[in-house]
């Protein structure tokens, strides 16, 4: 008759090593999460500062000045290269690189960039306009100027600035193939950008005109002369979800005008404070339109009576 030799106490295989295997996965466990250092913890930390909330400035003469924080938008437009885009008006953000992030602490470089339908100011879309040649904070910014666009990713002491350079075959966007865009902690002839008017037969007489706030505006990259675009229906899997891809290439139509992927808006805050951005605000009835409304009254009154 068989014997059990065998009970619930009886350990059989390596256990010690398994034992001594399980306290130092806790231990490493415990000594990561004292410093921080955990996945969860890191992507915390990292979605916190980027979506940390931003105060945009405030324009009170209607005119852009240097040191003023902003949002680059690519207003609203259709879409007529494809049948599924992102709509609505764009802000331009900066996408770090998922892997990187996990890594570091610290915001990698070069760090990619996309177009995303938030609008509301946060540390990954809240742009600094900067000087290119020396300080002139406060100064209105004009066109023809060079300047920079700085952002700090809502991080203290970092800043970013917004660069290109030529195409090649290591070195292209993502899913278009033409110039890229990224942002860089060096300053260099790289990130020195433009601002043209949009009317090409007015843009000589506007060279050195100020730079007005919340409207229409080209901006061209100094070194390669090519203008900041960007792709609604070129798809990007970002850190955030689907966002649309930026590049630095001039799109022009029949009449050598640039396209709608091409038109940005510098948008500042709003006094009122909500909402948080002029881009928001209900538009006014033009004068004559007005003027004209009430003289249709007058005119129906009499009628209907």
């Amino acid at each position: 008759m068989a014997q059990k030799l065998y009970g619930p106490r009886v350990r059989i295989g390596n256990w010690n090593e398994d034992v001594y295997l399980e306290e130092e996965l806790m231990k490493d466990f415990l000594d990561k999460r004292e410093k921080g250092a955990l996945l969860i913890q890191r992507n915390r930390r990292l979605k916190t500062h980027l979506l940390r909330p931003m105060q945009l400035s405030i324009s009170e003469d209607g005119y852009v000045h240097y040191g003023d924080k902003v949002l680059l938008v690519n207003p609203d437009h259709p879409e007529t290269e494809a049948d599924r885009f992102l709509d609505g008006n764009l802000s331009l953000c900066m996408t770090p690189d998922e892997i990187k992030a996990h890594l570091n602490d610290e915001l990698g470089v070069p760090c990619g960039l996309s177009a995303t339908q938030t609008t509301i100011p946060v540390g990954r879309n809240t742009f600094m306009i900067l000087s290119a040649d020396r300080d002139t904070t406060g100064q209105v910014l004009r066109y023809g100027q060079n300047f920079r666009l700085g952002i700090t990713g809502g991080v203290e002491n970092k800043m970013l600035y917004l660069s290109s350079d030529h195409r090649s075959f290591l070195k292209s966007s993502k899913r278009s193939w033409v110039q890229e865009v990224y942002l860089t902690d060096e300053i260099s002839y790289m990130n020195c950008w433009q601002a043209t008017f949009l009317d090409p037969q007015l843009r000589l007489e506007y060279e050195g005109f100020p730079v007005r706030a919340n409207s229409k505006i080209l901006i061209n990259h100094c070194y390669t002369n090519r203008g900041l675009a960007t792709h609604r229906h070129l798809f990007l899997s970002t850190y955030f979800g689907k966002e649309a891809e930026v590049a630095v290439h001039t799109y022009l139509d029949s009449h050598r005008v640039e396209k709608p992927k091409n038109h940005w808006m510098l948008v500042t805050g709003n006094p009122r404070k909500d909402p948080p951005t002029m881009l928001d605000l209900p538009k006014p009835r033009a004068e004559d339109t007005q003027a004209m409304e009430q003289a249709m009254e007058q005119v129906i009154a009499p009628c209907t009576q």
